[in-house]
This record gives C-alpha cells, structure tokens and sequence, in this order.
C-alpha cells in the first residue's frame, strides 16, 4: 500500500471518528466503517482465517 493510499485511509478514519455521538447504537454504522478501514490501513485478518475478514464480513 502506498504512502498516499495510507493517508486517505487515515483521513477518512479520522473523519468518520468526528461523527460519533456517543451513542452506541446511532454510532454501531459508523464504528464498523472505522473497523475495516483499520482493517485495511494494519493490513489485518481474523485469526486462522486463509480468506481475508470472511469471518467478520469486512
């Protein structure tokens, strides 16, 4: 992944993390998006998985 594709991501967690709430369930959306792009910026999978995130769906 590029040095500018990790930016964007960054950007675009950092934005999603400026609309929580507070609210556990107006924010669960909004916390799941901010997962996968974790997900994609750590370059991480579920444990024992060979399929990248089929056991989370992200």
């Amino acid at each position: 992944m590029s040095e500018l594709q990790l930016k964007e991501l960054e950007a675009q967690i950092a934005e999603l993390k400026g609309k929580l709430t507070g609210d556990m369930f107006q924010d669960m959306d909004v916390r799941d998006q901010i997962h996968n792009l974790e997900m994609k910026l750590k370059g991480v999978k579920p444990m024992d998985s060979s399929i990248d995130c089929v056991g989370c769906g992200s």
